[in-house]
């Protein structure tokens, strides 16, 4: 019987995970590897990987399973956990790409126009750092974090005042609002 790699890493001694390391890298790295969509990625998942081992090492039982397919079912779950993630997340596209998209469209020109100008007028009415904001995540397409950091406002107070922005400007635009204004 081969020795207990993981039982060594849950016991705390120091060599035990670069054993594990080097026992399993090739096996995670192959895993990594067919499950992300870079090598930057696989290498990050690999590093996840090793890491979610090193935290679960104690709940391994070699009467259970053997230590490689305990390897294998941590490294598993943790590449199908990012890849989940990675598909449930928004596409932050900034609006420039999306617009560059977009084909000629069949309206009025000077309809366009006059939903531009009324866009113009209900982002002038918001507020300046609502203004702020909004411009950084959609039209530079920044994450929320990134406007906060770039700012120096808290990352609440960001998602705040995008909220609150996006809010107005929908109400302002709305077409019951937008025909009472032309009449």
């Amino acid at each position: 019987m081969r020795d207990q790699l993981l039982q060594r890493v849950a016991a705390g001694h120091r060599e035990a995970m670069s054993g594990c390391i080097e026992r399993y890298g090739a096996l995670v790295w192959s895993l990594a590897r067919r499950m992300s969509t870079s090598q930057a990625d696989a290498e990050d998942a690999v590093q996840d990987v090793f890491i979610a081992l090193w935290r679960n090492a104690g709940r391994f039982d070699p009467q259970i399973a053997a230590e490689t397919t305990f390897v294998t079912m941590i490294a598993r779950r943790r590449l199908i956990d990012r890849s989940r993630r990675r598909e449930s997340r928004p596409s932050t596209r900034p609006l420039q790409d999306a617009a560059a998209m977009t084909t000629a469209s069949d309206a009025d020109p000077m309809e366009v126009e006059e939903e531009v100008e009324r866009a113009t007028e209900a982002l002038a009415a918001l507020r300046p750092e609502q203004r702020e904001v909004l411009r950084m995540v959609v039209v530079d397409g920044m994450t929320h974090r990134e406007a906060a950091e770039k700012t120096g406002m808290p990352l609440g107070t960001v998602k705040a005042h995008a909220r609150r922005g996006l809010m107005k400007v929908r109400e302002m635009l709305t077409p019951s609002r937008v025909e009472a204004g032309r009449l």
